[in-house]
């Protein structure tokens, strides 16, 4: 059974500043263009390392981001409602989609960032799914300004946590993150170890250089945003294996 907690991290905060669940920003201005096409097919894998968005439950509603939202990925998972505003190209109502950044929209310094090199920093940028672009605007604008708004990653179930690596290096890849969706901070605990700490290697994933084969592998995660810590005992059994992903049944508020 997978043993769960909520904790503060003490080298974070001190907990008479404990933070609470993550809370939606306020709405500002970017702009949007989208990539792909309807099948939302070229989205797959991208800069976060989520690989197959479908299976991995991402869906088809998400966006790479700019570099000056990205914050060299750990704005990995989080979630944004988008609606096009000022162009006569926007849907009537401003409908509202709401996505999940699964990637990086890099700069391109061949183009103006006024023509062209939309995701140039500091330019705030969301290069969308086709399929979610559509909700918003008609696709044949190519871009639209836009509100954009932080807003609680809505999950179901608990953290997914996927090996990769060999035997003396654990990468490991956080999935179905919700609340704030972003992690800033991971370490492992082996069933003979203490907690060890990982560091970030890029996009969604944390890598520890220990061995640790042969152990159950327990998870503390802390938000990036929030910097609430969760704790996930016993996520993956002794006889553990790369290539694979293992669910909890803990996850951020």
């Amino acid at each position: 059974m997978v043993v769960t907690s909520v904790q503060s991290s003490p080298s974070a905060y001190s907990p008479a500043s404990k933070p609470s669940g993550f809370q939606p920003s306020a709405w500002s201005l970017a702009h949007a263009t989208f990539y792909g096409d309807e099948s939302a097919s070229d989205t797959m894998g991208g800069a976060c390392g989520y690989g197959n968005l479908f299976n991995n439950g991402y869906g088809k509603d998400t966006a790479a981001l700019s570099s000056t939202l990205y914050k060299n990925g750990y704005a990995c998972g989080t979630c944004y409602q988008i609606r096009c505003t000022g162009s006569p190209e926007c849907f009537r109502g401003s409908p509202i989609t709401t996505i999940t950044a699964t990637n990086l929209c890099p700069p391109n310094w061949s183009e103006d960032s006024n023509n062209g090199g939309w995701c140039n920093p500091p330019r705030t940028h969301f290069d969308m799914s086709k399929p979610a672009f559509m909700k918003i605007a008609n696709w044949k604008a190519g871009i639209v300004p836009v509100m954009y708004r932080r807003v609680p990653c809505m999950k179901k179930g608990g953290l997914r946590f996927s090996f990769q690596g060999n035997g003396y290096w654990l990468l490991v890849y956080v999935m179905n993150v919700g609340g704030g969706g972003d992690i800033g901070g991971m370490w492992v605990k082996g069933s003979k170890t203490q907690w060890i700490s990982m560091s970030h290697n890029w996009g969604a994933s944390y890598q520890a250089f220990t061995s640790l084969g042969g152990q159950g592998l327990s998870f503390k995660v802390m938000s990036y945003t929030t910097k609430q810590t969760v704790v996930a005992m016993n996520v993956a059994p002794p006889n553990w294996s790369t290539g694979l992903t293992y669910q909890s049944s803990v996850n951020f508020s």
